[in-house]
């Protein structure tokens, strides 16, 4: 049996498990002692949190997420769909005869057709369809939005809510997600913008935002997308879908190297022989090919090195987005003028980089004529080119031209 089979066979028990736990007790009472919506939304949500803890364990949702969704969706979702008898005014349920035959039969195919719904928008949003049976791509190929009446009718009310409460990052955020599962792509940018207006920045929010972009145009990570989750790795270097996301980018521009050590880090994060772990090889085996396959640059020309950039994490409440960033190269055993230079912005950080003669100030003075090179990094308030006191920087060893996979870590400040 495959896994996308048997992961419906399961999920089909599971849903069967907990309608019967709710309606077999339900259709047993008499003389009105049905048990109360507090019970089952207790039974429902067990059910659910176990689905989180399968889902941590087997690396498809960090312990983190699994947290967060517990406190807010839970909270959210789960008291409007699971408890929506619970708001019957009395006089409604008096009219009915909640104590009824008739009334326990009728909350008894209410359950029956809310719960699978509720299942189907929380795992949505919680889970990882496309992990199930195919490899690990930062953003999956567009799918037809979902439709279910239902679960349209009850975004379309959160929508509602937040036009009354646009202070709330998190129901932005749960909207945002919500409508990146239905396709509405637009929308979920819509959603995440005002959400990064109300919550503080963070690896998760930038990722989803990310997402959502690159879904909205045409599934490409470049541009925007990229700056998005450059800033969350520097809040989270080792944030899964950051890393899978940026990953992916960089394959898109051809820069190869950059993604398979970005791949490399992501499988060093999950569990050993797993199915995860092994479609990472799989991915890391294209990887190879392609850059193999990738036309002669003039790094690989001995006319170039290149690198990435990185910040220490001691540092970064020192750095300001708008802060000026210089990489450049220069001769360690001759002018102390760069051979070649990068400029860029801090919020650009961590920074893949790729310096090159043409990158030369000077004539004559260039990367190909240098025996070895050092690349610096440096990171500064004013903007000026010349180092200045409070500026930080970081250093790579000397390398041969043609170099690739240099490491530059800013972790110092210039006295």
């Amino acid at each position: 049996m495959t896994s996308l089979p048997f992961f419906w066979f399961i999920a089909f028990v599971l849903a069967v498990g907990v309608l019967v736990a709710l309606v077999w007790p339900l259709l047993r009472q008499r003389n009105g002692d049905a048990p109360g919506d507090e019970a089952a939304a207790t039974a429902v949500f067990r059910d659910h949190k176990r689905q989180l803890d399968a889902e941590v364990a087997a690396g498809t949702l960090s312990a983190a997420d699994r947290d967060a969704a517990k406190a807010e969706l839970v909270a959210r979702f789960g008291s409007e769909l699971v408890a929506i008898p619970a708001d019957v005014p009395t006089e409604l349920s008096a009219d009915i005869g909640v104590t009824s035959e008739r009334s326990r039969w009728i909350a008894a195919i209410v359950l029956v057709a809310l719960v699978p719904a509720s299942a189907a928008l929380l795992y949505a949003y919680l889970g990882n369809p496309a992990a199930v049976n195919a490899p690990p791509p930062a953003v999956a190929r567009a799918e037809p939005g979902i439709t279910d009446p239902q679960i349209v009718a009850m975004v379309d009310r959160l929508a509602e809510k937040m036009k009354s409460n646009p202070e709330d990052g998190k129901g932005w955020v749960l909207l945002g997600r919500s409508y990146l599962k239905m396709g509405r792509y637009d929308d979920s940018v819509a959603a995440f913008t005002e959400a990064v207006k109300h919550l503080p920045e963070s690896a998760g929010l930038l990722a989803d935002q990310a997402e959502a972009i690159a879904m909205a145009q045409d599934q490409r990570l470049t541009g925007r997308p990229e700056a998005l989750l450059k800033r969350a790795l520097v809040l989270d270097p080792d944030y899964p879908k950051a890393l899978a996301m940026s990953a992916a980018a960089s394959a898109e521009r051809g820069d190869y190297v950059t993604a398979i050590a970005l791949w490399k880090k992501l499988k060093a994060g999950v569990p050993p022989n797993s199915e995860q772990s092994q479609q990472i090889d799989q991915v890391l085996a294209d990887l190879e090919q392609a850059r193999k396959d990738a036309p002669k640059t003039a790094v690989s020309a001995g006319t170039g090195v290149e690198g990435r950039v990185t910040v220490d994490p001691k540092l970064i409440a020192k750095i300001a987005p708008g802060d000026a960033l210089f990489i450049y190269a220069r001769d360690p055993d001759g002018s102390r003028m760069p051979l070649a230079v990068l400029r860029g912005t801090a919020a650009e950080l961590p920074k893949s980089f790729a310096l090159t003669d043409a990158m030369a100030m000077a004539p004559g003075m260039t990367i190909s004529r240098a025996k070895n090179v050092v690349v610096e990094a440096r990171i500064s308030k004013s903007g000026n080119a010349t180092p200045q006191p409070g500026d930080l920087r970081g250093t790579s060893t000397a390398v041969a031209p043609g170099a690739n996979g240099v490491r530059i870590v800013i972790d110092q400040v210039v006295q």
